[in-house]
């Protein structure tokens, strides 16, 4: 494919542009003629049947570039990977709506990729303008955009090999500036591959506390964080010290990890079980701001969408943006509130009254469990919260701090129910007791199952239990 009609070399920058070519593909072909003065013509994937036309590639076309990379630097030859198409290049309606030019063309980013250079490759490989295709389909089914430092969990090579490489961070490109175009601003970011290791480290503390130690790591990025697919070793294998970092970087900024899905279950020990239609024990007490409409429906449509997939033994995020393997979590916002984020998606489908109960059993697997401390250190002393959700049912279990907003457990009634979601609020030192309690959580080595811990006078109980309890369907 080639560039269309009319050549990048065509159009005098003063606006007139000839009709064939599109201003906002001229745009950003000026950022890629500025960086490759003497590729003018790289090879281009185009899509054979525009997205416009109902073809299903959102990417009208993806340019690659040979870059030499930066030896003084570090910087290996790579190939340079860019897309057309989530930003605005026609400004007249046909795939985004034009919005001025002010604001973001399109969806504001475009997304790059660098894919280091095999010994005696001629040509770039094709197959990452496919995955770039499958992202950019993702972000026009769901509207979501990307940020830097959001991860994509993919749960798959990138290139369909035996790779390592299964998932992506996203961060701003190197060497791309942002453009104005007549459609608005276009900001280039850049995929870059990593390991499970390390996206579940970015999970459990953030996407740039990541990326800044992936460009620590030649091998593993550098610091243009070039995607090298023959990669076999996790930057904590190459440096076992990075470990601490991630560590000390929760207990420093908190957890970006909302939410897992988990063998866990919970009871409520304040009334006998077969009291179940006993209206007496449901106390009505002070009514919980109630979400509006839109919020319950786009919660249960989550809830449907996003937490029947997890099927996987691992723990992955629970996520609303959660589509053919992808899920995206955003950065909490600085109020941590439990109406707006999908962890806290679990609304019975009646608004049915909230129950107080004066006592309550918590059950976890010791995967779940391995996980407590996290959620404590990372999440709540931050003043965030954590929800488990069960596989197996619909039971889920929320801790939340005093600093969330939204939430119908209070400081006076701690433990509340509504239907099988259980909230549970915990204070500042009684979360610092139960970390010092629960220290031997974080060494499962010497873990015997079944484990009880249990603090009588906040009439709370955890008890750490074989898988098979949880696979039990009476559970």
């Amino acid at each position: 494919g080639g560039p269309p009609a009319g050549g990048p070399g065509s159009g005098s920058g003063s606006g007139s542009f000839p009709s064939l070519f599109p201003p906002g593909l001229h745009g950003i072909y000026g950022e890629c003629r500025r960086l490759y003065p003497d590729q003018p013509n790289p090879l281009q994937v185009t899509a054979i049947l525009k997205y416009w036309l109902g073809g299903p590639d959102p990417l009208d076309y993806v340019s690659m570039y040979r870059n030499l990379g930066n030896p003084a630097l570090n910087v290996p030859e790579h190939w340079h990977y860019v897309s057309f198409g989530l930003s605005d290049l026609y400004g007249d309606n046909r795939v985004h709506e034009f919005t001025g030019t002010d604001g973001p063309s399109g969806f504001g980013f475009e997304l790059t990729f660098r894919l280091k250079r095999e010994t005696g490759e001629s040509a770039p490989p094709t197959w990452p303008a496919e995955l770039m295709q499958g992202l950019a389909r993702y972000v026009f089914q769901s509207e979501n955009t990307f940020c830097s430092g959001d991860h994509v969990s993919w749960h798959s090579p990138l290139d369909n090999s035996e790779s390592r490489i299964q998932h992506m961070l996203l961060t701003e490109d190197p060497q791309m500036q942002p453009v104005q175009t007549p459609f608005g601003v276009v900001t280039f970011l850049q995929i870059v591959g990593v390991c499970t290791e390390e996206l579940h480290a970015a999970q459990q503390w953030n996407g740039q506390g990541i990326l800044e130690l992936l460009r620590t790591v030649p091998v593993a990025g550098g610091p243009w964080l070039i995607t090298d697919m023959r990669r076999g070793e996790t930057i904590f294998e190459i440096d076992p010290h990075l470990q601490e970092r991630v560590d000390k970087g929760i207990e420093t900024d908190g957890s970006n990890l909302s939410g897992v899905s988990a063998k866990c279950a919970w009871d409520d020990l304040s009334r006998p079980p077969e009291d179940d239609e006993d209206s007496r024990s449901i106390c009505i007490g002070t009514q919980p701001r109630r979400l509006s409409g839109k919020d319950t429906e786009q919660i249960r449509e989550t809830l449907r969408r996003g937490l029947e997939i997890n099927s996987k033994p691992v723990l992955p995020p629970i996520n609303a943006q959660r589509q053919n393997g992808l899920n995206l979590d955003r950065a909490p916002s600085r109020k941590d509130s439990l109406e707006s984020e999908s962890s806290a998606a679990i609304i019975p489908h009646e608004l049915i009254r909230t129950r107080q109960l004066e006592s309550v059993h918590l059950k976890f697997n010791q995967e779940s469990g391995a996980l407590i401390p996290l959620c404590l250190r990372g999440r709540l002393l931050h003043g965030r919260h954590f929800t488990y959700k069960s596989i197996t049912g619909d039971t889920a279990i929320t801790f939340v701090s005093t600093g969330v907003e939204g939430a119908f457990a209070t400081e006076e009634h701690p433990y509340a129910a509504h239907g099988p979601w259980l909230q549970i609020l915990l204070t500042e030192e009684f979360v610092e007791r139960m970390l010092e309690d629960l220290e031997d959580l974080n060494s499962p080595e010497e873990f015997k199952l079944p484990k009880e811990y249990s603090w009588p006078e906040k009439k709370l109980k955890v008890s750490i239990l074989p898988d098979a309890v949880f696979d039990n369907p009476l559970h």
